[in-house]
């Protein structure tokens, strides 16, 4: 590894002051004084008259309310990222609180208008979208929220759940975070953060490797009980709520959210699951021979392989690869991507206290995304920069459809940040030395394999732990068991799984801060990988179908966005060609 404390000082870390100079600051209290006075005037105005308004008098209603909630959205972006880049920080944690208690009480003065509006009957809404061009640009918007019709509740229903929002779930989810990002694991005369701990499980030495599993066990282990706790009581508010909306299976509401059917997710999982033998089963059994052994240590999961290229990459290399594969790819996204470095809108430093993992928060369309990693200059955090850049140029060119149609559904949210990783790893396979070839490859099919089959099992994790806490509260043995059982079946008999792996179900945020998130990005890769063998097919015209669909956001569904390029996600074929593309990266690597 590099001098990372040399490293990490030359790291970018972001600027807020784009959203708001300070948390104290007077355009933070002006704000939420001018949003509290814009939902007051929009409950005075409107309320109980949306059903009798015209075309234009409901477009002004309309654009009335998304500007407000793109005012609240901006607070709450800007809390959040503060929060992000300190975890540990009690002052940015009740800076954080207080802008979600403000937001849901302002927000309570406008809980009649989603209602209202979807009180509206059918047809005098058609009459309504025929008058106002202004209103029709908004349909992709209203379609979706009357979607929620039959599972919406009466308006001192919704103002009750909005107010309690943030001493439930909210709540425990800012004590899981807090909490995780207070952890510290020892190891040797050090005391790392998660990050850090998990970084150590893709060391070349396998002493290393276990080392950092001994103590990420010990350390989750001993807060297990904590963390049992808070998921417990998440999925039991989870299915309060889906009990009370009249959702029948847990990840329906999710689906609905997502634009996607039930039937098209089912295939996905269902598809992913035959594919296990083929797939991680087979490369997991190769892996485990080039290891030297018949079977791998859970620890041993990312281990490099021998002839890996070990060099690390600065922060310079990493930005010239992906600006140079995106170039390669589009001019035009290379420059949206650069934008992220001209700015400070990138946050790559590691640091204690600070949010884990990474991710593109793409704040509101009026300012711009926020990128945050924790960069140690691997060929993985490389691909992770490649990945978040892919999102952020997504939200960039999404952000002219306004904050009700910019923000695209989970099941295409990760399109351009998987394709963005593909043209990056066609970019350093290129310009690999034919003997680290297969290592490159195989660190390839590893990503793919954690975004597809690891996926699929953590959302099979979460069925099976959603279905099985309706019956009761679960204790941390029982929690482990489907932990082990979803894993045993997706890692196959590759590994020997023993007791020590069974808390670390324990440190995955998406389950606490969105449950069933994580399909999303099986979906997003079979999809790349269907697009990409579309791109190889055909290059001409590709790159401005590509750029458009993503410019398109949230105001098509993924069967309008899928049409130009001849895919449709309700074909059960769909997800095997996507597969198949995976699997023969394995063939590959098994006949070298």
């Amino acid at each position: 590894m590099p001098d990372t404390v040399r490293e990490s000082a030359t790291l970018p870390i972001w600027d807020l002051t784009d959203l708001y100079s300070a948390p104290d600051g007077p355009d933070v209290a002006a704000h939420l004084e001018t949003a509290d006075a814009q939902a007051r005037a929009i409950e005075e105005r409107w309320k109980g008259r949306l059903a009798a308004l015209d075309g234009n008098e409901l477009a002004d209603a309309v654009e009335a309310y998304e500007h407000l909630q793109e005012q609240l959205g901006r607070l709450l972006s800007y809390a959040t990222l503060l929060r992000a880049g300190n975890m540990a920080s009690e002052e940015a944690g009740r800076f954080h609180q207080s802008v979600q208690e403000r937001f849901a009480a302002i927000a309570a003065h406008t809980v009649f208008f989603q209602l209202e509006l979807n009180a509206i009957d059918e047809a005098v809404l058609a009459g309504r979208l025929e008058e106002s061009e202004r209103l029709r640009r908004y349909r992709p918007w209203l379609e979706q929220s009357r979607s929620f019709r039959p599972h919406q509740l009466s308006e001192d229903m919704e103002r009750l759940l909005l107010d309690r929002d943030v001493v439930g779930s909210s709540a425990w989810t800012r004590l899981f975070d807090e909490t995780l990002a207070a952890l510290r694991f020892p190891f040797g005369d050090q005391r790392l953060t998660l990050e850090e701990a998990l970084d150590r499980l893709s060391a070349p030495d396998g002493g290393v490797r276990r080392a950092a599993a001994t103590t990420l066990s010990g350390v989750l282990g001993e807060n297990a009980r904590l963390f049992a706790h808070i998921l417990n009581t998440l999925v039991k508010d989870k299915e309060i709520d889906d009990r009370w909306r009249g959702f029948g299976r847990s990840v329906s509401a999710r689906n609905l959210l997502n634009q996607v059917e039930d039937e098209v997710i089912e295939a996905l999982v269902a598809a992913v699951k035959r594919a296990y033998p083929s797939l991680s089963h087979r490369y997991y059994r190769l892996k485990a021979g080039w290891l030297g052994g018949e079977k791998l240590a859970w620890w041993d999961r990312n281990a490099p392989l021998p002839e890996t290229d070990g060099r690390t990459f600065s922060w310079a290399e990493a930005k010239r690869l992906v600006l140079e594969a995106y170039g390669a790819f589009s001019p035009r996204m290379a420059a949206l991507a650069g934008r992220f470095f001209d700015n400070a809108w990138i946050d790559a430093s590691p640091r204690s206290g600070k949010a884990s993992g990474a991710f593109s928060h793409p704040t509101v369309p009026g300012v711009h995304p926020y990128v945050l990693l924790n960069y140690q200059g691997r060929a993985r955090d490389v691909a992770t920069l490649a990945h978040e850049l892919g999102h952020g140029v997504h939200q960039s060119l999404a952000a002219k459809q306004g904050y009700f149609l910019a923000s695209t559904p989970l099941t295409l949210a990760e399109t351009a940040s998987v394709f963005g990783e593909m043209l990056t790893f066609r970019t350093m396979l290129k310009t690999a030395p034919p003997e680290h070839r297969r290592a490159l490859l195989a660190g390839k099919v590893e990503d793919m394999l954690n975004t597809v089959v690891r996926q699929v099992a953590f959302y099979e994790f979460e069925r099976r732990l959603h279905e099985a806490r309706v019956n009761g509260e679960l204790t941390v043995d029982e929690i482990g068991g489907i932990w082990m059982d979803t894993q045993r079946e997706s890692l196959g008999d590759a590994f020997a799984l023993d007791d020590s792996y069974s808390a670390m179900w324990a440190y995955i945020s998406h389950f606490v801060h969105m449950p069933f998130y994580v399909y999303a990005y099986a979906f997003g890769d079979c999809l790349v990988n269907a697009l990409y063998a579309s791109y190889e097919e055909d290059r001409e015209g590709f790159e401005a179908k590509y750029l458009d669909m993503l410019a398109a956001g949230g105001s098509k569904r993924h069967d309008e966005l899928l049409a130009p390029f001849g895919l449709d996600a309700r074909d059960p074929a769909f997800w095997d060609g996507g597969l198949a593309r995976i699997a023969g990266l394995v063939d590959e690597l098994e006949a070298a």
